[in-house]
């Protein structure tokens, strides 16, 4: 759970997405490195996402290709309660949900300078405004 949440702190990948993911939509070239394939649960968009190396590292070693990233992720409360717990153990009081990990992508995205635009494609957003919202947080920063 801890390297699925942190793994989406580094890719902006949507829980529904992670916990679906298989060593099958893991690619890597050496013109563009390390790139996920896969189609979006939400919105049925097919993406194709670079990812770091860093982001790499937690996946650990490969598996075959049908075998999942995450093995034993399945949405439900337990789940929420480890992250909860995690989170209280670390001496965080806020409330931290799975979703809060892409918006952190999104604005240590923004914040490092990559434009707005590129930001909405690698969340696969449909509309501009949507990746505006993470705009307007690193606005009232300034």
């Amino acid at each position: 759970l801890k390297n699925a949440f942190i793994f989406s702190c580094l890719t902006g990948i949507r829980w529904s997405d992670i916990h679906r993911l298989t060593w099958a939509n893991l690619r890597f070239s050496e013109k563009r490195g390390y790139e996920l394939s896969f189609r979006q649960q939400k919105t049925g968009g097919k993406e194709y996402l670079p990812i770091s190396d860093q982001a790499v590292t937690l996946l650990g070693e490969r598996g075959l290709e049908e075998q999942r990233l995450f093995v034993g992720l399945k949405y439900s409360a337990y789940m929420n309660v480890g992250l909860y717990k995690w989170i209280a153990d670390a001496g965080i009081k806020k409330k931290i949900t799975f979703h809060c990990a892409r918006h952190t992508h999104a604005v240590l995205l923004l914040e490092n300078g990559t434009d707005i635009y590129t930001v909405s494609k690698m969340l696969g957003h449909r509309e501009l405004k949507t990746t505006q919202i993470y705009a307007k947080i690193v606005d009232s920063k300034k």
